[in-house]
């Protein structure tokens, strides 16, 4: 935890590390006490994620003052299945470059199968060689390199649980469910998913949703320089008690 105020939370991507959430907890300390954390790797299902996030506010937040939840990617899944099983720990939602539903699944097979037999020490070279199409294009050298030594300690056990639960994964049904203000971010130039499309669909059937589409960014952009998540919460986010900044 870090800053004081209304709670955050960041849920972090299939990399599993709210370690690279460094450079929006700078901006967003100052009104927020922002929360990160690790996901579990040996959690099977998508149930047991969100027991882990619940567990997780009960201790950061005893008082049960609903968060913002922000959700990257494989994140974002978890934060909108967290909000549906648990609406009154989420004050509002955002939701950056994530989906519904991966289609079609037989690509999320493969990766697994890939992922089950290669070296696991390749890993970082495979990261290296294929930054251009994970960050925002203007994403500075500095920054992916943290970028590459922050995800070293990301396991094979990890990678491969969660690419299995979103092989089960589909909200599709159940988007009409989530009541909270939702905030839909999706990059332009996301090279790994649809962001795009996948938020559109979302947001048209999200009652009280948002979405925003961030021009010349990639899929991994709370790392680029010109992005502030505090400024787009700040543009976006209603300002009921408690929420104004100092």
């Amino acid at each position: 935890m870090q800053g004081e105020g209304p709670p955050l939370l960041y849920i972090p991507g299939l990399d599993g590390t709210g370690l690279l959430f460094y450079r929006q907890v700078r901006v967003l300390s100052h009104r927020f006490r922002v929360i990160t954390f690790r996901l579990r790797d040996d959690a099977k299902d998508m149930e047991s994620l969100v027991a882990d996030v619940a567990q997780l506010l009960d201790r950061a937040v005893p008082d049960g003052e609903p968060a913002v939840v922000v959700g990257e990617s494989f994140g974002g899944a978890l934060a909108m299945s967290f909000a549906l099983a648990h609406p009154s720990r989420v004050r509002h939602l955002v939701i950056l470059n994530s989906f519904s539903r991966i289609t079609p699944v037989f690509k999320l097979h493969l990766a697994i199968a890939s992922m089950s037999v290669m070296p696991w020490r390749t890993m970082q070279v495979v990261r290296r060689l294929t930054a251009w199409r994970l960050h925002s294009p203007h994403t500075h050298r500095d920054e992916i390199r943290r970028f590459l030594m922050l995800t070293r300690a990301t396991t094979r056990l990890g990678y491969l649980n969660r690419l299995r639960i979103l092989t089960r994964y589909d909200l599709r049904t159940r988007l009409h469910e989530l009541r909270v203000p939702t905030l839909y971010l999706a990059a332009d130039q996301d090279h790994l998913i649809p962001s795009v499309q996948q938020a559109t669909y979302m947001a048209s059937r999200v009652p009280h949703a948002t979405l925003r589409v961030l021009e010349g960014h990639g899929h991994g952009c709370f790392l680029a320089p010109d992005m502030d998540l505090d400024v787009l919460l700040q543009e976006w986010m209603p300002q009921p008690e408690g929420l104004h900044g100092s």
